[in-house]
Order: structure tokens, then sequence, then C-alpha cells
């Protein structure tokens, strides 16, 4: 007898695609932002683009915080530039660790940043 597989709709297949786009570093920033701006899309999409938004948003606000302190500061230049590539490359994987968590259908919620995105991002753009 043949093992049955999941039938998967292509709307489903598409949604997941759109939700990997959202989630992915820095060029994520830019479809959840159109998504949320058109104010379209279901409440899975809208919960992922705010979460991606403020992701991206953090990570750049801190890092430019790093570099700025680390370009004028003379002592503490170097262990800034460290923590900002520390701030990087968590930021790449918590994404990644986002999109592996949403192919494995598990939920797709940071403690504080989801609720945070929920709270305030949507406040402003939607």
């Amino acid at each position: 007898m043949a093992p049955q597989y999941p039938i998967i709709s292509e709307d489903a297949a598409t949604s997941k695609a759109q939700l990997i786009l959202y989630l992915i570093p820095v060029i994520g920033f830019f479809p959840s932002l159109w998504t949320l701006y058109r104010r379209q899309g279901s409440r899975e999409q809208l919960a992922i683009s705010r979460l991606s938004i403020t992701l991206a948003s953090a990570w750049l606000l801190g890092y430019l915080l790093l570099a700025t302190g680390a370009a004028t500061s003379d002592l503490f230049t170097l262990r800034l530039f460290i923590l900002n590539s520390f701030l990087t490359s968590g930021y790449f994987l918590v994404s990644v660790w986002l999109i592996i968590r949403l192919l494995q259908g598990k939920s797709k919620r940071l403690p504080g940043f989801s609720s945070f995105a929920e709270h305030k991002v949507s406040k402003y753009l939607s």
C-alpha cells in the first residue's frame, strides 16, 4: 500500500512561499511593508509582515547605533564592531530559524517581538 501524502492546495503553497519571502533577512522587509501598506492578505501574512518589519527595524537601529559608536570611539571600536557582528548574525539566525519553523508548520511567534509588532507596528502601518 502506497503512503498517502497530504494534498496541499496551490493557495497554501503560494501563501507559504510568500511567508518565506517575508522572513528573508533585509530583503523581506520590502514585500512585508508593501503587504501592510495595501492592507491585503491573510491574518497570518499580516502578522508575519509585522514581525519581519519589527525584526528588520530593530536590527537596522542597533546596527546604526553600534556603527556610529564604533566610528566615534577610540577605546571601544573593536568591541563595538564585534557586538555589531553578533547582532547581525543573530538577526540572520533568527530569520532562518523562523523560516524552518514555518516549513515545519510550527508557531511563527517570537516572545516579545511578536506582541510588540502587533501593538506598535500595526498602530502605524495598518
